[in-house]
């Protein structure tokens, strides 16, 4: 979206907060990103006072700024704090990019937000009517996933060199990036991949580690099947080239699964909560599946175990099942990622154009 504005709006000036893409587009971050990337119940109550803190100071810094729109980008429950604050205090006009999750939990948020919020940016065709329903001007953009590079032959073929995995068919490992779900899953996830390395001896368990959690993982070695690759992948490049060299994946719920459409790589979703979102989330949530291959191509093709379904055994029965008929995975992937925007205009680009709008 930086991007898209520049091509369009040379004089554009960048405040506020992000991490090194957005850095590398002219932002000076006025504190790391780092500090936001907290998710569930359990995890934000120990930081509550930092984030307090930190929502006060992004306020007074907006309305010092006086800029011509605030773009606030996902990170919900800090950014809409900021948003009203600064709404409350100014006429700024405010942008919420990527809509919040209506149609899954907590519908009323449209309505809460229209009284801060002008207009809101959506990542899935589905949205904008919510949005507009609910009192906020709203374009459908364009899932950035849609854009982004795929892995080439060559690609693929120097990451098994590269990696000793010869003609190997690959498990995919993807456990998450935030120590909380990874210490969670590890475990689960490793049980699972020896379940089908039992069935499969051939294949090559391959666990791709996130930024700060590659610590955990080199203590915890024992958890994962023996000969187990671990991968901190080098850039986008070697991470893309993974996902599209694996035959199967097990992955995290997340975005991750949009990432795994894309490279066509069929897939298991498993995840768990600390134990209080557990309780609380089952209660809230509006729909049956949390994985967005399966809302956007309104499928139920991808398993999914969330919370105390989340067992090693079941998992690993669904991973064989999906290596053995992908075909209706893939379908379902194809028309996901139609739906999201492949073949149109870059959604950066598109988002761009609606800011201005």
């Amino acid at each position: 979206m930086m991007a898209g504005l520049k091509n369009l709006r040379g004089d554009v000036e960048f405040i506020g907060v992000g991490g090194p893409l957005m850095q590398a587009e002219g932002l000076a971050s006025l504190f790391p990103m780092q500090e936001l990337s907290v998710m569930g119940l359990a995890e934000v109550l120990p930081k509550y006072r930092a984030l307090l803190r930190r929502k006060n100071e992004m306020i007074e810094a907006v309305l010092a700024a006086r800029p011509d729109v605030l773009l606030t980008i996902d990170s919900p429950d800090f950014c809409k704090r900021v948003a009203k604050g600064v709404k409350a205090r100014s006429d700024v006009r405010t942008v919420h990019y990527v809509a919040p999750s209506v149609w899954a939990w907590r519908p009323k948020r449209a309505v809460k937000m229209a009284a801060y919020i002008d207009k809101v940016l959506t990542l899935l065709p589905f949205e904008p009517s919510l949005m507009r329903a609910a009192g906020m001007q709203a374009d459908f953009v364009g899932h950035p996933v849609v854009a982004e590079p795929k892995a080439s032959a060559a690609d693929i073929a120097q990451f098994r060199r590269d990696h000793s995995l010869g003609a190997r068919p690959v498990l995919l490992l993807l456990p998450g990036s935030r120590m909380g779900e990874v210490s969670r899953l590890s475990e689960r996830f490793g049980q699972a991949a020896k379940a089908v390395l039992r069935a499969k001896p051939d294949m090559v368990p391959l666990v791709v580690m996130g930024d700060g959690v590659q610590s955990y993982f080199a203590d915890t070695k024992e958890l994962w099947p023996e000969g187990t690759v671990f991968l901190a992948p080098k850039d986008v490049t070697e991470k893309r080239a993974a996902f599209a060299a694996a035959e199967v994946a097990l992955a995290a719920s997340g975005t991750v699964s949009l990432e795994l459409a894309a490279a066509r790589t069929p897939m298991v979703i498993g995840y768990d909560m600390a134990w209080l979102s557990r309780i609380i989330m089952p209660r809230l949530m509006l729909i049956d599946t949390v994985t967005l291959v399966n809302l956007v191509s309104e499928t139920r093709v991808v398993p999914e175990f969330i919370g105390k379904e989340c067992q090693a055994g079941p998992m690993a029965e669904a991973l064989l099942k999906v290596m053995g008929k992908p075909a209706e995975q893939l379908d379902a992937m194809e028309l996901t990622m139609q739906r999201l925007g492949q073949g149109g205009e870059d959604p950066g680009l598109r988002a761009a154009k609606a800011l201005l709008d």
